[in-house]
């Protein structure tokens, strides 16, 4: 006796969406990866210093003892009860301008991340979901702002439209997108062929509709811990800038600019190792955090540990 098999039932793409968030949390909350975020004490610790500098920036105008462009005849004055970090050589109080800094250099970053991460994600996104030729150009492109080092590319940028805050942001923007684009062109590619898409696309599910409900929910953690990891950089970035003098104008507070200042006499160490420190400290936080969101993220990572 013949027996028939029954025809295979599309999967309901409701259902795959459904399934993949489920693992993306699951990894978040460790699942077979190892140790949620919150029990691992270097990433808590990354945690705590970013919030620290947010509240920072946040309320620098409550915490800072004084006023950031205040200058007055104690010029270089080294660290004391009356000013805990000393003073540059206008007189201004570098703890101040330290803590306002954070309301320049932490903002400018998450922009630059965030323009970048919607700029190259959608070229991704449309890269790798359309393929052949479109696919071919947006790679070309990116291949060539690859060929340039990012902190060269980015001073030629800056220098064409003149040093400001806005043309440093649209230059850190310009050679960090593709990064974005690359990853996310991977995750599509990675998941073209899964039976969701194509139930999608048999149930006459156009191609906008289906970026934006099916592939994006897929294809964004990836892009969440580069851009996590990117933070750091973008602010290493945006205040070798400022050190250069393409960034923020002065007197503004900015912390590549303080240590560009202090560098000119290094035996006023103070007025350059605060800055650098506030820089130092917020890179690798972001960087301890986005290893601990990669090692959760994806189990490559974690089963390699």
């Amino acid at each position: 006796m013949t027996m028939i098999a029954p025809d295979p039932v599309a999967p309901d793409p409701k259902v795959e969406r459904a399934l993949t968030r489920r693992r993306w949390l699951g990894r978040l909350r460790g699942g077979q990866t190892g140790r949620p975020i919150w029990r691992q004490p270097i990433a808590v610790a990354a945690l705590v210093i970013l919030g620290g500098w947010l509240l920072l920036a946040l309320f620098a105008p409550l915490i800072a003892p004084y006023d950031p462009l205040a200058q007055s005849p104690e010029a270089y004055a080294p660290p004391s009860a009356t000013h805990w970090f000393g003073t540059d050589s206008l007189g201004r109080d570098i703890l101040s301008r330290v803590i306002h800094g954070a309301r320049l250099s932490i903002p400018l970053a998450l922009a630059i991340v965030s323009l970048a991460l919607l700029v190259g994600g959608l070229l991704g996104l449309i890269a790798g979901y359309l393929g052949r030729f479109v696919d071919e150009a947006l790679m070309r492109l990116t291949d060539l702002v690859f060929a340039f080092p990012q902190i060269i590319l980015a001073m030629a940028v800056t220098a064409a439209f003149g040093p400001n805050t806005r043309n440093a942001v649209l230059a850190l923007v310009i050679v960090s997108w593709p990064v974005y684009a690359r990853v996310i062109r991977s995750a599509v590619l990675s998941m073209r062929g899964d039976d969701y898409l194509s139930a999608a696309r048999l149930l006459g599910v156009g191609p906008v509709r289906a970026l934006r409900r099916d592939v994006l929910p897929n294809s964004i953690g990836p892009a969440i811990v580069l851009a996590t990891l990117e933070l750091g950089n973008a602010v290493l970035l945006l205040a070798a800038l400022s050190f250069l003098g393409l960034g923020p104008r002065p007197p503004a507070a900015e912390w590549g600019s303080m240590v560009a200042l202090g560098s000119q006499d290094l035996s006023m160490w103070w007025v350059s190792v605060f800055p650098g420190l506030a820089i130092l400290t917020v890179v690798m936080a972001f960087n301890v955090l986005g290893d601990a969101l990669r090692d959760r993220l994806d189990p490559r990572y974690a089963k390699g540990r």
